[in-house]
């Protein structure tokens, strides 16, 4: 079973269940066992902050993630899976303001860029990156 809990701060509606079933289906695609994933929906100086704390840029940006084991990045320390045998993939943090912005420049629902930038960080904790 693949599990996603949401979070977002109480004045950013966003569709729950249409998120939620993009996210498990393009897990389900990919791993054959129990996962699971957090997105948390937040404002850009909540992003901003994380931004600094965590990339050293002080600007917000459209979506981070953070990667509860990434098989990309070099470590001293190996992955202990956990005992209940369910992959915790990570969390996933989505800026509102910036998906409103891109929603309001592609012509698009902001859950769709909402799942658009939540599939784009799930990739990154899937190991995918880019530039």
């Amino acid at each position: 079973m693949v599990k996603v809990f949401i979070r977002t701060e109480s004045h950013f509606p966003v569709g729950r269940k249409k998120i939620t079933a993009a996210l498990r289906d393009a897990i389900e695609k990919k791993v054959y066992r129990d996962a699971e994933v957090s997105v948390t929906i937040v404002g850009d100086r909540r992003m901003r902050t994380l931004n600094k704390n965590y990339r050293q840029l002080d600007k917000t940006t459209d979506v981070l993630s953070f990667p509860q084991n990434d098989p990309t990045q070099p470590s001293d320390k190996p992955f202990i899976e956990a005992p209940d045998d369910v992959l915790r993939l990570g969390d996933i943090v989505v800026s509102f303001p910036q998906a409103r912005i891109m929603a309001a420049k592609y012509n698009k629902l902001i859950d769709d860029v909402v799942i658009e930038l939540a599939l784009h960080g799930l990739n990154h904790l899937f190991g995918i990156h880019h530039d």
